[in-house]
């Protein structure tokens, strides 16, 4: 390695100027067959690219730095036991590249062009948060996922499954995961279950989105949606073109004069487990909203995030039930797997069918094969159902955990909506309040929680008030965490250190 070259002259080279930007002058800290030297044992016909490969990496990963100054190709193929022409041609590339500079008499060095070191993957995946306590709702204990088995089921069905089967499949799904399917829905949701009418979808916010498109493309530009409700569809139906329209409720389910009032043709709706609230909706308001839909033609988007679980009594059925050719419905398996499989269903009516699934083919030309597989095979066992029951019971005892633990720690408090789901609506009496006093102090303790407030559209107006109203979500809690948190929440709201 050398600091200085001599040009053709026979003089030796003034020392270059400093690299772009005025920083010091670099030299190459080790020797260079250290970075270069596996490239370099490459076979002949390709260690000219090798080398050059070699050299591009270690420029872009930041090992050799802007500013650092590179042995003569004289020195470097000595290094390496290489022909000099091949580090000739490789400084002569990347100098063309941008990768490095040289100026005749000056030396080889690295450039300033590369900024970005080894590009590295960024988790934007939502974890929870660092609390002490997470009340946040919408997660479901993933630790119950049965990986023996679905280890179990995913060997059977790589056993089994047909060649052909790996090819592009039905955009619907597999014939067999839809029959599956209905057979599962018609039995434990009261759907009408055509399975010609499941398409095989990444969740329900894939269901929601395909739905979006085909209303965009049958010039419906607004679709109603329950308020309070999930903030989800906002975003998913403007990526579509669609805009929401939020619609006020009472303890019965959406108020059907301002849906009427509303000149919308399509409405969103959680039917039998209303969330956030937890009602259900009533027998006389579910006729009342079909009623609507087939006064407007339109249609009622169904989402069952959660209707397998009810703690008190057999689970309502769903409103797809009562009309399948006005109910679009969607499922999946989010809350009682996991969310990270993406797999869920939606059950079309007729008349949008042949454009739900063309959409859905123009999206991703279906899902997965081998995961659909599998799940069939797991519902075609039985396997799904004993999940559903092991769900069932860990769920309930953490719902009566918590509201055990709201009557002792929080006295005179309520818990509203119906024994369901994986979260339950807290009010807690005027002492505790104004709400924003309270979120402060439980949030300086440690403590996630999120109010109604922020599932409606007019979240400001309740932040005076002088009561709390929380959506505590429990299910990824064990009995003992939900009790602990529930007694941070109280100390500190009662100024005692948690």
């Amino acid at each position: 390695m050398t600091s200085s070259e001599t040009n053709p002259a026979g003089r030796t080279a003034k020392p270059p100027a400093p690299p772009p930007g005025g920083g010091p002058e670099q030299h190459l800290g080790t020797p260079a067959w250290e970075l270069l030297l596996p490239a370099a044992s490459a076979p002949a016909r390709a260690r000219g690219r090798s080398l050059q490969a070699a050299l591009r990496e270690a420029v872009r990963s930041g090992r050799l730095t802007p500013g650092t100054r590179l042995p003569s190709s004289r020195d470097l193929a000595a290094d390496l036991g290489v022909s000099r022409g091949l580090i000739t041609e490789a400084y002569e590339q990347l100098t063309a590249e941008g990768y490095l500079r040289s100026g005749r008499g000056a030396g080889t060095w690295v450039g300033g062009a590369v900024r970005a070191a080894r590009p590295r993957a960024h988790d934007l995946a939502p974890r929870s948060t660092d609390a002490r306590a997470d009340f946040v709702p919408g997660t479901p204990d993933v630790s119950l996922f049965p990986r023996a088995a679905w280890a179990a089921a995913q060997r059977g069905v790589l056993a089994e499954l047909p060649h052909h089967e790996l090819g592009y499949p039905d955009p619907r799904g597999l014939p067999r995961l839809r029959t599956a399917l209905a057979e599962l829905l018609a039995r434990r949701r009261g759907v009408v279950a055509d399975p010609e009418r499941i398409v095989v979808v990444s969740g329900v916010s894939q269901a929601t989105a395909v739905l979006g498109f085909v209303l965009h493309a049958r010039g419906i530009r607004e679709v109603g949606v329950e308020d309070p409700g999930s903030p989800q569809h906002d975003a998913l139906y403007a990526a579509a073109g669609v805009s929401t329209v939020p619609l006020p409720m009472d303890d019965e389910g959406l108020l059907i004069g301002p849906l009427r009032e509303s000149g919308v043709r399509s409405v969103v709706t959680t039917p039998a487990h209303q969330f956030p609230t937890g009602i259900a909706y009533s027998a006389r308001r579910r006729t009342e909203l079909l009623d609507w839909a087939r006064s407007v033609d339109g249609f009622v988007l169904e989402d069952d995030y959660d209707g397998d679980f009810r703690y008190d009594r057999a689970p309502v059925g769903a409103l797809q039930g009562l009309d399948p050719e006005r109910v679009a419905y969607a499922g999946s398996v989010s809350k009682s797997l996991a969310p990270g499989l993406r797999l869920g269903w939606l059950l079309v009516p007729e008349p949008l069918a042949e454009e739900v699934v063309e959409r859905k083919r123009t999206m991703d030309l279906g899902h997965p094969t081998l995961d659909q597989a599998l799940f069939a095979r797991f519902l075609e066992r039985g396997d799904y159902d004993r999940q559903l029951r092991r769900c069932q019971r860990a769920y309930r005892e953490r719902r009566d955990a918590l509201v055990g633990a709201l009557a002792e720690d929080f006295p005179g408090s309520e818990v509203t909506g119906i024994a369901a789901g994986l979260h339950v609506i807290a009010a807690l009496p005027e002492r505790y309040g104004p709400q924003e006093r309270f979120l402060a102090r439980v949030a300086a303790a440690g403590v996630a929680v999120r109010p109604l407030t922020d599932y409606t559209h007019a979240r400001a107006g309740d932040s005076g008030r002088p009561g709390v109203r929380l959506v505590l979500g429990y299910a990824h809690l064990s009995p003992s965490r939900i009790r602990a948190g529930v007694r941070l929440m109280a100390e500190a709201v009662a100024g005692r250190p948690g």
